[in-house]
């Protein structure tokens, strides 16, 4: 495998990028060129919202072949279009060999719910503390743990207490990895919903459920039917107040509504969208987003 380096100043960064795709580029990243100097900027938005440019003002872009004749071949397309005045090739170089798998996995750790609770990759053993877990990989599916959004709806479950959810249905609504899902199951619930408009998802939830030895129903947003004593929907704040009255309308009288994927600036308006039908009240926060829940 070879690399292509580039220098390019912020306007031309995207372009850039997509000629490098167009030149089948393995991968393409993007770098602060003046990082770890007085010169190094911040670049970065709110949680969940898109950075608010596309590059530094020197950007470092690094481009990833399959081999050395296409890195080159890249670079002398590259540098004889319009586009790449002020830019540069820095140089193609080969990227030393290494164990891809096991430097990946190195950065996916054990994931701390509550003292007692935890995400656990499978390549890692338990804590000692831990005295419920679930296994859980990244994979397609959103919801490894690692975001402040899914570790508030998990300590949201863990917080009703062992069992809790024995005799209750619970919808998992937008499951993702189905994190959730498995989640209330371990915590007792039997007959549980996950749901998502991805079928890559319901797969995902499914596989994520027989690994971890839970049962439930995966399956397309049309399978959930009926109310629930708790609904789940980690989502974003715009699809959350679109589906207010359907997610409502699934929680049974007296049962909970837990609603995540909401930034703190964002409390009102997700209360406007529920006021006709429930009182939605912030429960936790973390890194600038909220869990919001209600008693329907």
């Amino acid at each position: 495998m070879f690399e292509l380096r580039l220098m390019a100043p912020e306007d031309r960064v995207e372009m850039l990028s997509d000629s490098l795709d167009a030149l089948d580029a393995l991968s393409v990243s993007v770098e602060d060129a003046d990082a770890q100097t007085d010169a190094e900027q911040a670049l970065f938005g709110e949680p969940g919202m898109p950075p608010p440019k596309e590059g530094w003002q020197r950007s470092r872009i690094i481009a990833l072949f399959a081999d050395e004749t296409l890195a080159k071949e890249a670079a002398s397309v590259l540098a004889l279009q319009d586009f790449f005045e002020g830019c540069a090739v820095l140089g193609v170089a080969p990227v030393p060999d290494q164990d891809w798998v096991r430097l990946t996995q190195s950065q996916f750790a054990p994931v701390e719910i509550t003292p007692e609770f935890w995400i656990v990759p499978t390549w890692h053993e338990p804590p000692e503390q831990a005295r419920q877990l679930i296994r859980l990989d990244p994979g397609l599916a959103f919801g490894t743990g690692t975001h402040p959004t899914t570790r508030m709806c998990l300590r949201w479950i863990a917080k009703q207490g062992e069992g809790a959810f024995g005799n209750q249905r619970v919808l998992d609504y937008g499951c993702g990895s189905g994190i959730l899902a498995i989640g209330a199951a371990k915590f007792g619930a039997l007959d549980i919903d996950a749901v998502d408009i991805d079928e890559a998802a319901v797969s995902s939830t499914r596989l994520n459920a027989e690994a971890n030895g839970v049962r439930l129903n995966a399956g397309l947003p049309e399978a959930a039917k009926g109310s629930y004593n708790t609904v789940l929907a980690n989502i974003l704040a715009t699809p959350l107040k679109v589906l207010a009255p359907l997610l409502c309308s699934h929680v049974e009288p007296g049962g909970s509504l837990v609603l995540a994927g909401i930034l703190e600036r964002q409390a009102d308006e997700l209360k406007q969208a529920y006021a006709p039908y429930a009182a939605l009240e912030v429960s936790d926060s973390e890194d600038g987003w909220i869990l919001m829940t209600a008693r329907c």
